[in-house]
């Protein structure tokens, strides 16, 4: 009988020194996933951070670019009436243009008027010789 209960010692004994093993493994694969996601956790962390500093730059940077949009539409639409003025005004130059050299301008113009400027241009001069 003393022997069995050795025997059953010895089995219970290798049973938790091998389950004693087995834990140990665990305990440090879990230290070793913990340390590997901790890091990775990190790293990702960081990224993070650093984008987020990026997109705060970049917010930053269309705030004051959609701060100057009204100013830059004023002056567009500035220029687009002084655009409106001078196209008016070139227009209405053109239509005078027109109007002058238009044959019907031509023809009110009187053949004695055009006799009179072809012989004052073509009359010799009447001055002083030396």
């Amino acid at each position: 009988m003393f022997a069995a209960v050795v025997i059953l010692i010895l089995l219970g004994a290798l049973i938790s020194l091998t389950t004693a093993f087995r834990a140990l493994g665990a305990y440090l694969r879990f230290r070793r996933a913990r340390a590997v996601f901790r890091s990775d956790v990190t790293d990702e962390v960081a990224r993070l951070a650093t984008r987020t500093d990026e997109l705060e730059i970049n917010l930053s940077a269309l705030d004051a670019r959609a701060a100057e949009l009204p100013i830059q539409i004023s002056e567009l639409q500035q220029s687009l009436n002084t655009l409106r003025v001078l196209t008016g005004a070139l227009g209405a130059s053109l239509r005078q243009v027109q109007e002058v050299l238009s044959f019907n301008a031509l023809k009110t113009l009187s053949a004695d008027r055009v006799g009179r400027i072809v012989r004052d241009a073509s009359a010799p001069k009447r001055g002083s010789s030396g």
